[in-house]
């Protein structure tokens, strides 16, 4: 009887060691997003990040795994066939997700990370089914760089509550405006977003110790390690640019908060716009203003950004720099974010306008 225990162990350990050093099965996969391959596995980096693949029976295990500097739990969307089947949350050690399907016949299964690089890596380690491409793939591509909006915080809180467990728990970028917004036009997406995160300063450091967009943007992990820069492959019809939300915020009311200076703004928003160019310089520049700043600010905010697309009305070489500016949704998300409805809000009245964009570049 012991010998049995013993022995059913040592089968248990071996499988879990299998499930922790699976390859990627033989076949081919998309990736999207800022992704990195580590041996066999595909890092997933930036926010709705994914890698997608089809294939055909009726059932599915893919392993999963998150990644730090330290331990801690991270968050991968599933989607199957274009239906959202949920958040998962992803261990350190190897997570295995099966799905039983209805049919025996070829499926398509994206994984999407949910939080964003600030939060670690999502490791995809492989599935036990023969992958092969999806067939079917966007043709237009939107990248949204942005902040905490952009990147989906304190939207979905079903689960979690509000203001409990980890500031990241009810990150979902999957239910981001600009995924869903990608979606309804059938685009494929970037998000090179991060939290707190300004065009001079962020939402409570002056630029004295943390980095802002336009220092970690060309880097691969949207961070300070210049030494593994972003290669730019992805070349969007439109760049959605939506920074501004911690630059005029008040931060936390206790750190000494300087009064927003429009000129720096201005002068830093103009050199990164350049910066955009230098990667994609036949993207369509938009413009968004914010759903959390109101009043006199938004104001200033919208002025703003009329100087920084009248800095560029003689480059004859691009289409004009579009502004968009969204009307009032009243935020019902964590730490006064936009929610998940909010986020379906916001991406109503900016599919359209993006439309309209997309089928002018043929």
């Amino acid at each position: 009887m012991f010998t049995q225990k013993i022995l059913l162990l040592y089968i248990v350990s071996l499988l879990s060691c299998n499930v922790e050093q699976k390859a990627i099965s033989k076949g081919e996969y998309l990736t999207g997003g800022r992704v990195e391959k580590k041996g066999d596995a595909v890092i997933l980096i930036s926010p709705a990040s994914f890698v997608s693949f089809a294939f055909k029976g009726d059932r599915c295990t893919i392993n999963l795994k998150a990644e730090d500097t330290f331990e801690h739990h991270n968050y991968a969307v599933v989607e199957i066939d274009g239906k959202y089947e949920g958040r998962y949350t992803i261990k350190t050690a190897a997570t295995p997700l099966s799905f039983k399907l209805d049919t025996n016949k070829e499926h398509t299964v994206a994984i999407y990370k949910a939080t964003e690089a600030a939060n670690g890596n999502v490791l995809f380690l492989g599935t036990n089914v023969a992958m092969a491409k999806p067939k079917v793939q966007p043709k237009k591509k939107i990248e949204f760089i942005g902040d905490s909006i952009t990147c989906g915080m304190g939207n979905d809180y079903a689960a979690i509550p509000c203001d409990t467990a980890e500031w990241y728990d009810q990150h979902n970028a999957y239910y981001a405006y600009g995924p869903i917004a990608s979606r309804e036009l059938n685009a494929d997406f970037l998000l090179s977003s991060v939290s707190g995160i300004g065009m001079y300063r962020n939402w409570n450091d002056e630029h004295d110790k943390e980095a802002i967009m336009p220092d970690v943007y060309e880097n691969l992990y949207l961070n300070k390690d210049n030494s593994k820069k972003y290669g730019f492959g992805f070349n969007p019809d439109v760049t959605c640019i939506a920074l501004g939300t911690n630059d005029f915020s008040e931060g936390d009311g206790k750190k000494e908060r300087l009064p927003f200076n429009e000129d720096k703004y201005v002068a830093n928003y103009i050199a990164f716009v350049k910066t955009v160019y230098k990667h994609a310089p036949n993207t369509q520049v938009v413009l968004l203003n914010s759903q959390m700043v109101s009043g006199a600010k938004n104001d200033t905010f919208i002025k703003c950004l009329n100087r920084v697309r009248e800095a560029f009305a003689s480059d004859t070489a691009r289409k004009p720099i579009q502004i968009f500016t969204f009307t009032a949704v009243t935020p019902h998300g964590c730490g006064y974010h936009p929610d998940i409805d909010d986020h379906k809000k916001m991406a109503g009245q900016l599919a359209p306008f993006l439309k309209t964009l997309l089928n002018e570049k043929k």
